[in-house]
């Protein structure tokens, strides 16, 4: 009994003691030094808030839309507040926020979680929703086509997770030559559509095998690093919504068989597929990779 209560206080002490740095148990895991990752995504509990922000805050939409990668914390604070939960205080890398968003059209409204990623210079680098369609909540509304031109057409574009990264690998820094020359192309493309993009959807996909879990957070893992890889090469990130989908939507099914063979069969479902909506442009489905 005794050497239980020791064992209780002695971790009790260590949270307290490490409080400083980080929550025990509310913070990501392995947060990459630039930031643009972490081994593992851990959102806390929606009910864990501090006293003040408890049920969430309704932001201020124009400041949200501000918030992107350079930010020093003191410039997030400016715009959007302090966090909404209580992280620690020194040599944080994250803030979390919980977030309600009125929906357009009905008095329903939205609660969503928003991460941020630091890097080691304490600059905020990630950006991630939970859950991920609460990105488009934030986005400024798409003003009525005045006419049939000005439609909102799709462009999509289909990359291979195999061409994009190395085998088991999701960060920007994995991303192959092969996958920033087809990458590059596609921000030229955006960019030079200028205004007329209205938005950027980016999904990640992987093939069945392994772990529901585990794929689920490798194609969101995929689908940021493609959106931070973007947003260098300067497209707004205002503009874009990144999610991982998993295992989600196949689109070629394979037998059982040897598993060298299984893994090439099932190569087109590894894939990130990036939607652009633009304004008066025809809908053109493009696939780079194999």
């Amino acid at each position: 009994m005794f050497h239980s209560i020791v064992k209780f206080a002695g971790t009790g002490l260590l949270c307290m003691a490490l409080g400083s740095l980080a929550a025990c148990g509310n913070v990501s895991r392995d947060v990459a030094r630039d930031g643009h990752s972490a081994g593992q995504l851990i959102w806390p509990a929606p009910e864990t808030t501090t006293p003040m922000h408890r049920g969430g805050t309704f932001p201020n939409l124009d400041n949200l839309r501000q918030v992107r990668a350079g930010l020093s914390k003191q410039q997030i604070a400016n715009l959007i507040g302090y966090p909404h939960f209580s992280e620690g205080a020194m040599a944080v890398r994250e803030w979390n926020y919980l977030f309600n968003f009125r929906q357009s059209g009905s008095d329903r409204v939205a609660v969503c979680q928003y991460k941020i990623l630091f890097d080691d210079k304490r600059l905020a680098q990630s950006f991630y929703w939970k859950p991920t369609s609460c990105g488009q909540l934030s986005m400024p509304p798409v003003a009525a086509a005045a006419s049939s031109t000005e439609a909102s057409k799709e462009q999509v574009f289909t990359l291979s997770s195999d061409a994009l990264f190395t085998f088991g690998k999701s960060s920007v820094d994995d991303i192959t030559n092969s996958g920033k020359a087809q990458l590059d192309d596609l921000a030229h493309t955006t960019i030079t559509a200028g205004s007329g993009v209205r938005s950027v959807h980016i999904a990640g996909y992987t093939d069945r095998l392994g772990g529901e879990a585990y794929n689920s957070e490798l194609s969101e893992r995929r689908a940021y690093a493609v959106m931070h890889y973007l947003v260098n090469r300067g497209v707004p990130e205002e503009s874009i919504v990144a999610e991982g989908r998993g295992m989600e939507g196949p689109v070629k099914n394979c037998p059982e068989s040897p598993r060298a063979e299984l893994i090439a069969c099932l190569a087109p479902n590894r894939r990130v597929e990036v939607k652009v909506d633009m304004v008066g442009s025809s809908h053109v489905e493009q696939e780079h990779g194999t």
